[in-house]
């Protein structure tokens, strides 16, 4: 009898440090998902002086990271997408980009890039995208 409660409670603090540790994982593979995703779209705006929503193979974001499962506007839930949205630092210019991600654990991740200007450089948050320069001044610079 004693046996069988030690396993009971060993069982019962092991179950929560196991599911936490996957949900722990799942987050950090939609964060590897947005990383991989920004250097894809600084690649392209190496070339081209423009972020992209561009994801077909030939000439797009696809051709240069094919491993991820790429969409315009908002991934869909439950599944690996990273969400595309480009926007301007000044009218017209694409300077702005914005990477989305749902976790498998139900978390959604984003990280967006400012390519010019005073607030110029990498933004991070745990919530939907945005590519409004002034809401990203308010993102984390340091990760999630």
């Amino acid at each position: 009898m004693v046996v069988v409660l030690i396993i009971a409670i060993l069982i019962a603090i092991a179950i929560p440090q196991f599911l936490g540790a996957r949900g722990r994982a799942q987050d950090s593979a939609a964060k590897s998902n947005l990383r991989n995703g920004l250097t894809a779209e600084k690649t392209f705006y190496t070339d081209d002086q423009e972020y992209t929503t561009d994801i077909t193979a030939a000439t797009g974001l696809d051709g240069i990271e094919p491993s991820l499962l790429w969409k315009v506007g908002a991934p869909t839930a439950g599944t690996a997408e990273v969400g595309v949205f480009v926007g301007n630092v000044v009218a017209g210019d694409s300077n702005v980009v914005c990477l989305q991600s749902e976790s498998k654990s139900g978390k959604t991740f984003s990280i967006a890039d400012i390519a010019v200007g005073t607030n110029a450089g990498t933004y991070y948050d745990q919530g939907a995208c945005s590519t409004t320069v002034a809401t990203l001044a308010g993102w984390n610079t340091d990760g999630w």
